[in-house]
């Protein structure tokens, strides 16, 4: 009986609970999408490379290093000489590595240079290996393979033939169209910059590029797909390469003596320590996204108060009624708060369906555009703590209209005031 005296009452004054509910909601989901959000950016990075122990590239910072070669963002500020490679490669206490070679795009999406050992040795969140949706690892110089994510939103498939560009831009005016690629493979689905990444031989990126200099084709030299092959293609330098550890107690003893290095400046990073430096910059950006949207549902449980407070006065008659009927001041208690907790309830699921068709709606934009890969599940046992924790607040800031009810007289609303 006080549910669906609650229900009626709420109903009696639709407007006012609809915009109250209204507010709830676009508080609500603020707070739960951020909170999201949030969340799957960091184990989307997080799961982004495992079981590689060191990753090298010229000397810089180690963040700029992280961003560049494992999430395909910014730009090496120099290369690694391919004879460095080889022979930090051949070092006793190193048990594989992958080289890398970046700079150039396709219609925005970076191409990767790199062997057969990307393939093999190259790992994703719980140890997860690579692992082909069709066709297999390039074979030739101008076979490619295709992430997940270019492959769906290009929609290519095997045996087409594509254009490199020369640069990053999603419109390039550079174009090595004299040297077409064929997709020879397209990766499954792995939820990171694989994903939306090209990849090419070290062979195929030095070919295509034979008869380019400062990044410009050169005058007067034009050297075919066909002649470029019977060219010695060993790459002269690449961007940077990961590096697998016979034993994971020599890690530091072979980072120190790569940046030892004489031949050359090198810089050798952890890539569990980058990321924590990651998130530690990004820490307070977090936590003030975090304090702003818990400041707006305050204010939105505030409205909400104020709104059941300043509907008091109008509802003194139907209180009075009430009384008069044999409703105990707790029973006009428990209606209030009843009231609040139903607008609560519905805003917490008006909340909870939109945020799931908002994050179905943008997944494939912030996958494409920002390498983000958000799941469109939100709930998980804090969203259970968020939506305990509300309910709580509510109750307690309930308590302040429900006990004006409870202490309203019965005179109140009976008396007529001229």
């Amino acid at each position: 009986m006080l549910i669906k005296l609650a229900r009626l009452s709420l109903w009696n004054r639709k407007a006012t609970a609809l915009m109250t509910l209204l507010s709830l909601t676009i508080s609500l989901v603020l707070l739960l999408g951020i909170d999201h959000i949030r969340k799957e950016a960091r184990n989307s990075f997080t799961n982004t490379v495992a079981g590689t122990d060191l990753i090298v590239g010229a000397r810089s910072g180690q963040l700029n290093l992280l961003l560049y070669s494992v999430f395909r963002i910014g730009n090496a500020t120099a290369n690694v000489s391919w004879q460095t490679y080889e022979r930090i490669a051949k070092h006793p206490q190193i048990a594989w590595t992958i080289p890398l070679s970046l700079g150039d795009s396709h219609r925005g999406y970076r191409v990767l240079g790199t062997n057969q050992s990307y393939f093999e040795h190259y790992r994703y969140a719980n140890q997860q290996s690579l692992q082909f949706a069709e066709g297999s690892p390039f074979a030739g110089v101008y076979d490619a393979v295709l992430g997940a994510e270019v492959a769906k939103q290009l929609g290519y498939t095997l045996g087409q033939e594509i254009t490199l560009a020369h640069g990053i831009g999603a419109v390039s005016f550079s174009e090595h169209k004299d040297k077409p690629f064929t997709i020879n493979g397209i990766l499954a689905p792995t939820g990171t910059p694989v994903d939306q990444t090209v990849h090419v031989s070290l062979e195929g990126i030095e070919a295509i590029h034979i008869d380019w200099q400062q990044g410009a084709p050169m005058p007067g030299r034009q050297v075919s797909a066909e002649q470029a092959l019977e060219m010695d293609l060993t790459p002269k330098a690449i961007t940077a390469f990961m590096v697998g550890l016979n034993s994971r107690m020599a890690t530091f003893v072979v980072q120190r003596q790569i940046n030892e290095f004489r031949g050359e400046p090198l810089s050798a990073i952890l890539p569990g320590v980058a990321l924590a430096e990651l998130w530690q910059m990004l820490g307070m950006v977090e936590n003030m996204l975090l304090l702003i949207t818990l400041l707006v549902l305050v204010a939105g449980l505030v409205g909400m108060m104020t709104t059941l407070l300043a509907s008091m006065r109008e509802r003194q008659r139907e209180v009075a009624i009430l009384r008069a009927v044999g409703a105990s001041p707790w029973y006009l208690f428990w209606l209030i708060q009843l009231e609040v907790l139903l607008l609560t309830l519905m805003s917490m699921l008006t909340a909870a369906l939109f945020l799931v068709i908002s994050l179905w709606a943008i997944q494939d934009t912030l996958a494409a555009s920002y390498g983000l890969f958000i799941s469109i599940n939100p709930f998980s046992l804090q969203t259970l703590y968020w939506a305990g924790a509300i309910l709580v607040a509510t109750a307690v800031l309930a308590c302040i209209p429900a006990f004006a009810a409870y202490r309203r007289a019965l005179t109140d609303g009976l008396s007529v005031r001229l």
